[in-house]
């Protein structure tokens, strides 16, 4: 990165809520009319539109589409002389069967927000501001690790993103997460006349959920394992021929989860040689790593939202939280991942509830409070030097600790979209 000249005044708190005070109008309209519209991974056209068309009208350039995804789009600020690159994560994807129960509508529009705040408040800024749009988080898309992979992130300093939730958090720990299809192949024949002739798919199917079963007494109590049998054939007088489950094993890191998976591959095995089929492990998605919060910029996100009338306290380090692809980009640069309360305390994730949640004016007050605090953290980056330096010596200190796993690069696997 150049070297940072003198820089324009840092805008005040007060001058960048004064701006998201001006966009949230705009805000709003975003993110119900992404809430109404919600899309699957990889689909999400009219949240690209929406968002997209929203920041070009800001005075942002930009490359739709981008790494070579459909859905995915950079909004680029050019500042006026060398600086950071700092990029705002906006994710805008929905949930099957259940819509935006995971607040993205949010996160999308409060990310646009932020950015153009800070490009409105600091006009003549250094360095670059970058909104990217991130699309298919959700079921294993991987959005973000593509996006890397395809060289999107090769320039970015920092990366900041927000999560609604029932609870203000400056970061949570994220388990990795493998994304697996274990698909069975049998025999068909008639169910009634000559069973026998058969080898039933969903037979290896039900032989494997009850090893993975047994094997849950035997694995640690960090690990997570969990599916749903999505093809158990078609009707019920003909023994299937095809069977299969999609799951996800999770652990505290890359690597463990890793180890989980070549235990359920194992079973998988025993389950086709009990039952006389075949079976076939593959990964649907890459694989989500462990997520690492920057300390140093989510104080500072903290100090802004406090100041706004906000309370928000510290992760639980040993209460993670699910699996993202935000945490495949924590190992390439310091990011934040902050969660704002925007429903009532106890209200899960990834359901009717929060979906609802999701579109209320209490929803709506907090996500300005967000992405004032993320407008805070990337103007500090643009014009304190200092603060680039902590985070980077955080994040190169904690690759370094022995306690911590070594950064991987990214997987071929991951490189081609597996």
């Amino acid at each position: 990165m150049p070297a940072i000249t003198p820089t324009s005044p840092t805008p005040s708190l007060e001058m960048l809520t004064a701006q998201l005070t001006a966009l949230r109008p705009r805000m709003d309209a975003v993110s119900l009319a992404i809430h109404a519209c919600p899309e699957l991974k990889f689909a999400e056209f009219h949240a690209q539109a929406l968002l997209s068309g929203w920041l070009a009208e800001a005075g942002f350039s930009l490359l739709l589409p981008a790494g070579g995804l459909s859905t995915a789009f950079v909004a680029t600020h050019t500042g006026s002389r060398p600086g950071p690159c700092v990029a705002v994560l906006a994710e805008y994807d929905a949930l099957p069967g259940i819509g935006h129960g995971c607040g993205h509508n949010l996160i999308g529009a409060g990310a646009a927000a932020a950015a153009i705040a800070v490009a409105r408040a600091l006009p003549d800024h250094p360095g670059t501001v970058l909104l990217v749009g991130t699309p298919g988080e959700e079921m294993g898309g991987a959005g973000k690790v593509r996006l890397a992979a395809a060289g999107v992130f090769d320039d970015v300093d920092a990366a900041v993103m927000f999560h609604p939730g029932d609870h203000s958090l400056t970061g949570r720990p994220g388990l990795a997460a493998a994304h697996l299809r274990v698909a069975f192949t049998g025999l068909s024949a008639h169910a009634a006349v000559s069973p026998w002739r058969g080898r039933s798919a969903l037979a290896g199917v039900q032989v494997f959920l009850t090893a993975l079963d047994a094997l849950r007494q035997f694995i640690p109590p960090t690990a997570r394992v969990h599916g749903v049998v999505s093809d158990g054939g078609q009707a019920p007088n003909v023994v299937p021929a095809h069977a299969a489950v999609d799951l996800y094993v999770r652990d505290r890191t890359a690597v463990s989860a890793r180890e989980l998976v070549g235990r359920v591959r194992q079973a998988a095995a025993g389950a086709a040689l009990a039952t006389g089929t075949e079976v076939d492990v593959s990964e649907t998605g890459p694989l989500y790593e462990e997520r690492r919060n920057n300390t140093v910029l989510a104080e500072r996100f903290a100090t802004a939202v406090r100041a706004l009338g906000v309370e928000i306290a510290p992760g639980d380090p040993d209460s993670p939280a699910g699996s993202s692809d935000i945490g495949n980009l924590s190992q390439l640069m310091p990011v934040i991942h902050p969660y704002i309360q925007v429903a009532e305390t106890g209200t899960p994730g990834h359901s009717d509830a929060m979906r609802e949640a999701a579109a209320t004016p209490f929803a709506h007050d907090r996500t300005q409070v967000a992405a004032a605090g993320l407008a805070r953290v990337v103007a500090d980056l643009l014009t304190e030097p200092e603060l680039l330096t902590a985070a980077r010596e955080e994040f190169t200190g904690a690759r370094q600790d022995p306690r911590q796993e070594p950064r991987r690069e990214l997987s071929g696997a991951a490189q081609h979209g597996r």
